[in-house]
């Protein structure tokens, strides 16, 4: 299977945070079919290891779903910015902790059918408690969970979203499987 042929491409919306666009794409037999394509800059995800092992957690409600979900802290790559800059920042800002080590653990495509959005995980160690600077629009609670809650969390609805499942179940090896 070869890359296919971008013929042509049309914004139908350019926003602050995200672009959509049309592209017509020429398939591998010649024939042309239209790709709705989300672009988006990249964001990152950090997991917060407290010393006695409890992963910081943060909740706040995302209204394209109407709830409150407990996540990862996580932000947005701001450009031209290095994913570890952006992680250490968007730690700090949501949870109010800084942290003394700060390793990636791996990198995927949220939805790679339809949008470009790469996301970085970080496990953040070392942790030093301070106050969280959150942004105006963002109003969010900073709750310590132990890892073994976790499958039960899921289970309930409390956490709903993937990168907080794929970023810890990669961490902790945990089986997030609900039965």
């Amino acid at each position: 299977m070869t890359d296919h042929e971008v013929v042509w491409s049309n914004y139908g919306y350019e926003g602050k945070l995200i672009n959509v666009r049309v592209d017509t794409i020429r398939l591998n037999e010649g024939r042309q079919r239209e790709r709705e394509i989300v672009e988006h800059p990249g964001a990152v995800a950090i997991v917060p290891v407290l010393n006695d092992g409890r992963i910081v957690l943060v909740r706040q409600h995302r209204p394209a779903v109407g709830k409150s979900l407990l996540e990862l802290p996580a932000g947005t790559v701001e450009p031209d910015e290095d994913t570890a800059v952006t992680a250490a920042r968007e730690l700090a800002e949501e949870t109010g902790y800084r942290a003394s080590g700060l390793r990636e653990l791996l990198r995927f495509y949220v939805s790679p059918g339809w949008c470009n959005e790469e996301l970085v995980v970080y496990v953040a160690t070392g942790l030093i408690a301070g106050e969280p600077d959150t942004e105006d629009d963002e109003e969010i609670d900073v709750e310590a969970v132990e890892v073994s809650r976790v499958p039960q969390l899921i289970r309930e609805g409390e956490i709903g979203d993937a990168k907080t499942m794929v970023g810890i179940g990669m961490y902790s090896g945990l089986k997030l499987d609900p039965e």
